[in-house]
């Protein structure tokens, strides 16, 4: 075995406060989750599903919206429509679909914090012994990585706004990160629980979306536990291979395989997707990049080929998506893993730059942020409030105290723990991720009270709605023309009525209104609809809505199968 780079004395070990690592996490978790809409795309088209779900619209089996079905991984949209269920009359919708996605977000923090701590326990992975004694006690040792594994998890800047929605890919995060926990586990003894989480993280990644990635894992850990030198995860090897075995049947059984790769267009935007893994998995991936290094004579041990498993495989997976960042999002707990084990063999000049770094970084983000909220406040100075009334036209700040006071407290707290990392007494390993953790969680708190009323004005389909409402009137339902599943839940869920948007529905709906989207004005009229006006979402200068109403000589045609404004489709308001 050649020698471990890790030199630590135990003054070093210390972990971080258990109350502070919770409120670490929570100021990272709870911002988002509460007191705003779903956002357009993805967000609001899975919360869409789930609504429907939870309010009888739709079949749980074969879901639609808009009568179009959609193509969804059942598992999360079934889990966020439980929710909603569970909490009818007493709980906001939207927050009730949003909770348990907050639950899997911090779970996959805990999944990261005990992946570490028991791969800092196996043998490769300890510090070398001390000639007079005085090195750091394993569990010590372990504990602390540990919290350094989970700061460097909140610090990733690509986790900010995708680890806040509800969509499957929050799901498929929990399920991988508790893969390599089950990995992890296995590295030093294979438990009945080590084999019933393996093979159920990656049924439920399966189910979730991601059977190509859990068949990938179960193939990659199969590979990386037969030719290890330690005994446990050598026994460990057909489990891993069983877990993506169990993952294929059930993708088989229940159709789950999708074609999504594109290798072709991975070479072509090869770097716009260099560029987005620069930003995406900062500022781990500069310490992955030490710990490939320093312990590159230990690749084969399982602190090192454990996390590096799930970050190859997702990273693959998301080249040859053409650079999907959130395929990207499931090899951000393996990356955390291994940026924890730089902390023990990072110079101190490399600790300072970081440090230094994120003070300056964050700090000016912060000043700008609350720049701009005071100049949306008060108006003053001119420039930038003319400048936010341009690009959200119709947007009214208002003055919330209990936002301000969250966000006071928060800007409060970073510059104590900006003076207590500049003083002379840290030693701890985790000491430096603190600031890029911190300063992560500042800004996100800042942004999600300070500013969230403007980015749910600009990110919710709520006010484009409304404006579409006004044109429309008091029509029972509407015929959607070239939309999308997103702008379908958009309307379904703020306009609290049916919807149409089958391909041939400006032919065949019964619908007296008629919506249509197009990149600027549009041009035509579709046949037997008589154009009643346009708008445009508050944000956005290229996109137009269209609202066409039915003329008597229009007649539709007698197809009943799939009407939108039958009693059984009929969605609550």
């Amino acid at each position: 075995m050649s020698i471990r780079p890790a030199l630590v004395m135990q003054r070093a070990a210390a972990p971080l406060p258990r109350v502070l690592l919770l409120l670490f996490c929570a100021c990272w978790v709870l911002p988002g989750t509460f007191g705003r809409d779903p956002w357009r795309n993805a967000d609001v088209q899975a919360y869409g599903v789930m609504a429907a779900m939870a309010e009888g619209r739709t079949s749980w089996w074969t879901p639609t919206l808009g009568s179009v079905p959609v193509d969804v991984a059942l598992l999360p949209h079934w889990l966020g429509a439980l929710f909603i269920t569970a909490g009818q009359g007493w709980l906001d919708p939207a927050l009730a679909a949003r909770l348990p996605f907050a639950l899997l977000l911090a779970g996959t923090l805990a999944s990261v914090w005990w992946s570490t701590f028991l791969l800092a326990q196996t043998d490769a992975a300890r510090p070398l012994p001390l000639a007079f004694g005085g090195e750091a006690l394993p569990m010590d040792y372990a504990r602390a990585l540990a919290d350094g594994a989970v700061l460097a998890m909140i610090a990733t800047l690509g986790l900010l706004q995708l680890g806040h929605e509800t969509t499957p890919e929050l799901v498929q995060l929990a399920a991988s990160s508790l893969f390599l926990t089950a990995l992890a586990s296995a590295a030093r003894a294979v438990r009945t629980w080590t084999r019933v989480a393996a093979v159920s993280s990656l049924v439920v990644l399966a189910a979730s979306g991601g059977p190509t990635i859990a068949v990938a894992l179960g193939a990659a850990s199969f590979v990386g536990c037969l030719f290890s030198r330690e005994a446990a995860w050598r026994r460990f090897a057909p489990w891993g291979l069983l877990s993506g075995a169990a993952a294929a049947a059930l993708a088989s059984a229940l159709e789950l395989w999708r074609w999504r790769l594109d290798p072709a267009l991975a070479v072509v935007e090869a770097d716009l997707i260099l560029r987005q893994w620069l930003w995406f998995m900062w500022p781990a991936w500069l310490l992955v990049l030490w710990t490939l290094w320093r312990w590159r004579r230990h690749l084969t041990a399982p602190h090192v080929t454990a996390p590096l498993a799930l970050t190859a495989t997702a990273a693959g997976a998301s080249v040859l998506m053409g650079g999907n960042d959130r395929a990207l999002l499931l090899a951000l707990p393996g990356l955390a893993v291994l940026a924890a084990f730089a902390l023990p063999t990072l110079a101190r000049g490399a600790a300072a730059a970081i440090d230094w770094f994120s003070i300056c970084f964050f700090t000016t983000t912060a000043l700008f942020i609350w720049f701009m909220y005071g100049a949306m406040q008060t108006g003053f100075p001119a420039k930038p409030a003319a400048n936010v009334a341009k690009l959200a036209v119709d947007f009214v700040p208002r003055f919330e105290p209990w936002a301000f006071m969250t966000a006071a407290l928060a800007t409060l707290a970073w510059l104590g723990l900006v003076r207590w990392r500049t003083g002379r007494h840290p030693h701890a390993l985790w000491k430096s991720m603190v600031l890029p953790a911190g300063g992560v969680a500042l800004c996100w708190i800042l942004l999600m009270t300070l500013w969230l009323p403007l980015l749910d004005y600009a990110r919710s389909a709520r006010p484009l709605v409304q404006r579409v409402a006004v044109i429309v009137g008091d029509s029972p339902c509407i015929a959607g023309m070239n939309f999308s599943a997103a702008v379908s839940a958009s309307f379904e869920i703020f306009w609290g009525r049916p919807v149409d948007a089958r391909p041939a529905a400006a032919q065949q709906t019964t619908c007296p209104v008629l919506v249509r989207i197009t990149r600027g004005p549009a041009t035509d009229t579709p046949a037997g609809w008589e154009f009643q006006g346009s708008t445009r979402r508050p944000t956005e200068r290229n996109e137009v809505v269209s609202v066409y109403r039915r003329t008597t000589s229009g007649a539709a045609l007698p197809d009943q199968t799939n009407s939108p404004d039958s009693p059984a489709r009929r969605p609550g308001s």
